[in-house]
């Protein structure tokens, strides 16, 4: 059994998360901006579909990114340095959500509610929720979305409608949180996608060990980068 959380209700210990399904470790409570980044500050993200409760989840083993350890092919870094596409942050950040939460390969449902996107669109008013657009004219052909607190990233979804989008954007991402001192991206769990791009699972407990010493530097006051990155 997991606990119920209601509104003044703390997150229980991540340790008390269930191995099957991995990670689950609360339902209810709410997407307040408060709970959220108390949420993420203890290395916990709400993950549900619509019409379901909703449920936070802290996965062991925790799949990171560390942002020098992306993986940059030639072929990609060929298609960045061409510079067929703008890339612009935090100008279209409800339209990134949307974009993320269409439908995908036939799949029919979303974990990107209405809910989370009204939630995660006050967070970004509030300076915590960022995201990366990649854009030819005015066309968003990919980008994704995500939680910034201290030193720490968390990343929630992107999306791509040409090939190539959605690295394009978690590369330039990845090379400017470096550059900045971002110590990881948090992946939440383990795609082969992601490992591809050079993200690996660590335990839980290492986890919480970094993110509780990232979250506490100063935040970015101007979350801006361009393409000029790797050129």
């Amino acid at each position: 059994m997991i606990p119920w959380l209601h509104t003044d209700s703390p997150f229980p210990p991540v340790s008390r998360a269930l191995p099957q399904p991995n990670g689950l470790l609360a339902a209810g409570g709410d997407l307040s901006p408060q709970r959220l980044l108390e949420a993420y500050r203890h290395g916990i993200f709400p993950w549900f579909n619509s019409g379901d409760p909703i449920l936070w989840w802290s996965p062991d083993p925790r799949m990171i990114l560390i942002p020098s350890e992306f993986k940059l092919s030639h072929s990609l870094r060929k298609v960045i340095r061409k510079g067929a596409f703008e890339v612009h942050t935090d100008t279209a950040f409800e339209q990134v959500m949307c974009a993320c939460a269409a439908p995908r390969n036939g799949e029919n449902g979303t974990w990107v509610t209405e809910e989370m996107i009204a939630a995660y669109c006050e967070l970004h008013r509030l300076g915590y929720a960022h995201s990366v657009e990649v854009w030819i004219g005015d066309e968003l052909i990919g980008g994704l979305y995500g939680v910034a607190i201290g030193k720490m990233f968390y990343g929630e979804s992107m999306f791509s409608r040409r090939s190539d989008a959605s690295k394009i954007a978690l590369a330039l991402l990845a090379r400017q949180l470096e550059r900045w001192g971002f110590g990881m991206i948090d992946c939440q769990m383990h795609t082969p996608h992601l490992a591809s791009l050079g993200a690996r699972a660590i335990p839980r407990a290492e986890f919480i060990v970094r993110l509780q010493e990232l979250i506490n530097y100063a935040p970015v006051t101007e979350f801006r980068f361009n393409t000029d990155l790797f050129r």
